[in-house]
């Protein structure tokens, strides 16, 4: 078993993903206070400023698309806004954000107030009796899963009391709707998009013991799906996927808090019926249209609405429930390829806006939202995942620290009786201070070239273990203070590495490649892959690729440059050779307005392209 280390004491170093996090940041503080809590002001009958005749929508005040008074999801994106700034702000380097959260929760425990003393929701309480009639109403649970889940960062991460106390008057509520409907219409309590409530119900339980929390665990977990997913058939296909996947963080949670054995298999079913029984693309999408794609045809469903992000994001929550519990390094694996091809690839570099879906088909271009005029699902899970990478990083286990993904970032940590600091950065090879180089990588830029640097308060031996990526194309190369191991113990994924440490520097250098893989259904095309990292051609449509794909270099040109700008995460850049027409391939992260391709059609020769 892992254990996550502290955030408080994990602090990010200068890079690609401390960029993301600080454009994100921006933007959580960008958002006017009023205009996130205007579907609470409306539900409690306070006017917003200015809103009570609004004579020109343009210029008013107000957050609108999935945010707007009429829309039924309304106020979701609150409790998004709740649980992104509560994770920032739990280091305690962020005092404006706490500053401003604390006054919003404030503000929610008003609402309530208004409301009768229990009801703190964007949307009205008849949308649940409306649920109790069976009659259609847009995602009632969804919408209010969100506030819960926020107001129940803010308590776990900040102890604001206030946070807990609204959810405490509000656990009344739905423990008189869920008895009520338990003699009416039991299934009402699984309508409306309810999956996320199993889990934040289990962790408000084991935050307070509280009674009501117990009962709500309860109500909520006898889900369909854990009945399909316990005969071991396809469970998905076609199903909603991300109203599926938060089923999967309830079982987690439950077995973590009850340590019933049954929960933790009904995870592993779902990963396994989601993820090694269904294959994925290269970016670790599964879905299209918001639905589960069939096993294996993943060529089928190529087109302009794959890959919902809140679906990246939330299974990046279950590989990391199933990798805190295992250490097996597949699931860290599959977190990699989920950061750099749906976190970052799906967030503006420049903006810090999502797109919804990633298109895939031939001469795409990613559609990405507005600052306030959209909020899409998706914007909410998008200003979460910009917050999580410290938690993704470092593990601590018995005598030990876990190395699981390779970001800038340093920490401290308590282990084998004392205290130990660990800084990783990407090991710069310095001229001029810009231009990087390895001699391991035959004068390439890399990012695998890795520096750590450990500091180590115990006389006491304790292991570092780092991940082996998957895609590492050769045997890592080490050095301990200057000198090459020429042995290293690789086992089970990882490098291990036990000693007496104290004041150490360890470089590590992964080697990596560009790999051709095919999509399951069509293997005649090919998505090109560095690393980890999905390469998107700046081509409005599939011209082949020729030449001998088991050899990337007689296709592939590594694109340079010497400059004061070149950083290392820029580096991942290509041009076509030996095609008939030769092309740019990028980062598909880094891809922004441009149309690209990410599947070729495979040719024997220049002669036989598209």
């Amino acid at each position: 078993m892992l254990n996550q280390v502290n955030a408080q004491k994990i602090r990010m170093l200068p890079g690609l993903f401390q960029k993301r996090m600080k454009l994100n940041e921006d933007y959580l503080m960008e958002l006017d206070s009023g205009c996130l809590l205007q579907n609470f002001y409306l539900e409690a009958g306070i006017i917003p400023e200015g809103c009570q005749v609004i004579p020109d929508p343009d210029g008013v005040k107000m957050h609108w698309g999935w945010e707007a008074p009429s829309c039924q999801l309304r106020g979701h994106f609150l409790g998004h806004w709740l649980s992104a700034a509560a994770t920032l702000a739990e280091d305690g380097t962020h005092p404006a954000l706490e500053v401003k959260l604390k006054w919003i929760v404030d503000e929610l425990a008003r609402c309530q107030t208004l409301n009768g003393g229990e009801w703190v929701g964007s949307i009205p309480e008849k949308y649940f009796t409306m649920l109790g009639k069976n009659q259609y109403i847009w995602s009632p649970q969804y919408t209010m899963h969100k506030t819960i889940l926020g107001l129940k960062d803010v308590y776990e991460k900040l102890k604001y009391a206030p946070a807990i106390k609204i959810l405490n008057h509000l656990a009344d509520w739905y423990v008189r709707w869920v008895r009520e409907m338990e003699q009416t219409n039991p299934l009402a309590v699984y309508c409306g998009e309810q999956a996320g409530m199993l889990e934040v119900w289990t962790d408000l339980y084991a935050l307070t013991g509280r009674e009501a929390y117990r009962f709500l665990m309860a109500a909520y977990e006898d889900n369909a799906l854990f009945e399909r997913l316990d005969t071991g058939a396809d469970a998905l296909t076609d199903d909603h996927a991300n109203a599926s996947i938060p089923v999967s963080h309830g079982s987690a949670r439950l077995y973590e808090v009850t340590g019933d054995e049954r929960w933790r298999k009904r995870t592993e079913a779902f990963w396994k019926n989601a993820v090694t029984d269904r294959g994925m693309y290269p970016t670790t999408g599964m879905n299209a249209g918001e639905f589960w794609i069939p096993p294996h045809s993943q060529a089928k469903y190529i087109g302009q609405t794959d890959q919902e992000f809140c679906t990246v994001y939330n299974m990046v929550r279950t590989a990391e429930y199933l990798y805190r519990w295992t250490g097996e390094a597949r699931y860290a694996d599959y977190i990699e390829r989920a950061l750099y091809n749906g976190f970052l690839a799906q967030q503006n570099r420049a903006t810090g806006m999502p797109t919804y879906f990633l298109p895939m088909h031939a001469g795409s271009r990613k559609k990405w939202g507005s600052r306030t005029r959209d909020f899409w699902c998706c914007f909410g899970t998008m200003v979460q995942a910009q917050t999580i990478y410290p938690r993704l990083i470092w593990y601590t286990e018995e005598n030990g620290i876990t190395v699981s993904q390779y970001i800038p970032s340093e920490m401290e940590t308590e282990a084998a009786g004392g205290t130990v600091r660990v800084t990783q950065q990407i090991h710069m090879k310095n001229y001029n201070n810009q231009v990087l180089f390895d001699e391991h990588s035959g004068g390439r830029v890399t990012r695998w070239s890795l520096m750590f640097r450990i500091c180590s308060e115990t006389d006491t031996p304790w292991s570092l273990k780092l991940r082996v990526p998957f895609w590492c194309a050769g045997k890592p190369v080490l050095a301990l203070n200057g000198k090459e191991l020429p042995e290293v113990e690789i086992r089970d994924g990882y490098i291990r590495i036990r000693r007496t440490w104290s004041e150490d520097e360890l470089e590590v250098f992964f080697p990596s490649e560009v790999r051709f893989e095919p999509v399951e259904g069509a293997e005649e095309l090919v998505c090109a892959v560095d690393g980890p990292i999905v390469l998107a051609g700046l081509r409005e449509k599939d011209a082949g690729i020729a030449g001998d794909l088991e050899h990337p270099e007689k296709i592939l040109i590594p694109e340079m440059t010497h400059t004061y700008e070149t950083f290392v995460w820029t580096q991942n850049n290509y041009i076509t050779r030996n095609q008939k027409e030769n092309f740019r391939m990028i980062p598909l992260y880094d891809v922004t307005d441009e149309a690209y391709t990410l599947y070729f059609t495979r040719t024997e020769s220049m002669d036989r392209g598209v």
